[in-house]
């Protein structure tokens, strides 16, 4: 049986039909998305902190708390990818995904020792694997090639707009509840976990109301195949492209390490908080236009402009010697997940035929996250055996191999 054209799955609305600027599937998307950061930036950003400060936890333990959480949910997202080409239900997928995260999150409030919260976080990375391979297939699905770039760039704003509202609230409630104190307590904590709880339950409402899945086929013969043979069919520059993502990739430790650098540096939690706010703002401002710019310039050069960024933001982390030096940092380092988080999902896009676009955003994702794995146990080793701007020399240093790897191994056609 010939495979169906997704891409003309979803008949061209007129502009008259769009949302900011994009199709109605997008946006609603897009604002799931910005509920459910709003919700995950008050409970989980705090995390570190929470382990460290609350139950005395070493950094090696932390990162892996933050690795095996995120090796999970990469696991997952190969095969919800895979499920999703299969089963043509992008919206169902999406559902049960954002449904099981919200139900793990009200846990946290009980959590009293480490392993406690890796099983949490292990739920809630599980849930976030279901859903976001559908979820990113069925935003492409629902566009023109030619909109790939601002529709992604739109959504990641939007994701980052929930992000920053969500840590606004939580710096309110932090001074509020404890002012400048350096260390996160219990009760504040599980304030922003109550309160966090419920901008989860409205996303999973708009996802469910709002958002329509244009593919009610049924299962596609063909794509009975083995997963290795699914991969083999790809093209060469989507699997050189894995290959260098990777490289970065076992650099790219988890996010954790610089909130932990932060305080290191005698930053207060609320400073901590304010400075994750900086980093949403430049982050949302950046993603709509690097979208934008890389349907006209291609995304392999606004790729390597984004690890570059990521590389200087880096050695920046590394040589920092005073609080603000991380507040500017945490700004240059929004500026590189602004360009680089839609951009790639839309280069994915264009690497990949149409009916194996779910399985190909499970296998970028399952990369991203099953080596952040070793790369947290990297990075706790080194903070904790050597210094803690080791990490960050070591992730400048496969940043900058990665950006010649992209450059000199993929040299991918002008998406149609």
């Amino acid at each position: 049986m010939a495979m169906p054209n997704l891409d003309a799955s979803v008949p061209p609305a007129s502009d008259s039909k769009k949302i900011l600027g994009v199709r109605p599937n997008v946006f609603y998307l897009g604002l799931t998305s910005f509920f459910t950061d709003i919700s995950s930036e008050m409970i989980f950003t705090l995390v570190p902190l929470f382990l460290a400060n609350v139950l005395g936890v070493a950094p090696s333990v932390i990162g892996l708390v933050g690795g095996v959480s995120d090796s999970t949910e990469a696991l997952v997202k190969i095969y919800s990818g895979r499920l999703a080409d299969r089963l043509r239900r992008y919206k169902a997928l999406s559902i049960a995904g954002y449904g099981l995260s919200t139900l793990g999150k009200p846990f946290m409030y009980l959590a009293g020792h480490w392993t406690a919260v890796l099983g949490i976080r292990f739920a809630d990375r599980l849930g976030k694997g279901l859903r976001t391979s559908p979820r990113d297939a069925l935003i492409a699905v629902s566009i023109e090639p030619k909109e790939r770039g601002r529709s992604f760039g739109l959504h990641k704003a939007m994701d980052s707009a929930g992000a920053f509202l969500g840590l606004f609230i939580a710096a309110t409630v932090i001074y509020l509840t404890q002012r400048g104190s350096v260390d996160l307590t219990q009760d504040t904590f599980r304030l922003l976990v109550v309160i966090g709880v419920i901008p989860a339950v409205i996303s999973v409402v708009i996802l469910a109301a709002m958002v329509k899945d244009p593919q009610r086929a049924a299962r596609v013969e063909v794509e009975k195949t083995g997963l290795r043979d699914t991969v083999n069919g790809m093209s060469r520059d989507f699997k050189l492209f894995l290959l260098v993502l990777g490289i970065f990739t076992l650099g790219n430790s988890s996010s954790f390490f610089a909130i932990l650098r932060a305080q290191n540096l005698g930053n207060s939690v609320l400073d901590v908080t304010l400075m994750l706010v900086v980093f949403n703002i430049t982050y949302m401002l950046a993603a709509t236009p690097a979208g934008v710019l890389s349907d006209r310039l291609g995304r392999r050069t606004l790729m390597m402009i984004g690890w570059g960024i990521y590389a200087a933001a880096y050695l920046g982390f590394a040589a920092a010697g005073a609080s603000w030096h991380i507040w500017l940092l945490f700004a240059v380092f929004g500026v590189y997940y602004g360009i680089v988080e839609g951009v790639a999902k839309a280069f994915v896009a264009d690497l990949v035929p149409p009916e194996k676009r779910g399985t190909a955003f499970g296998l970028y994702h399952g990369v991203l996250g099953l080596l952040l794995l070793p790369a947290s146990l990297i990075a706790g080793f080194l903070w904790q055996e050597v210094s803690p701007a080791s990490p960050f020399f070591f992730g400048a240093a496969l940043a900058f191999l990665a950006m010649l790897g992209l450059r000199v191994l993929v040299k991918p056609a002008r998406p149609a």
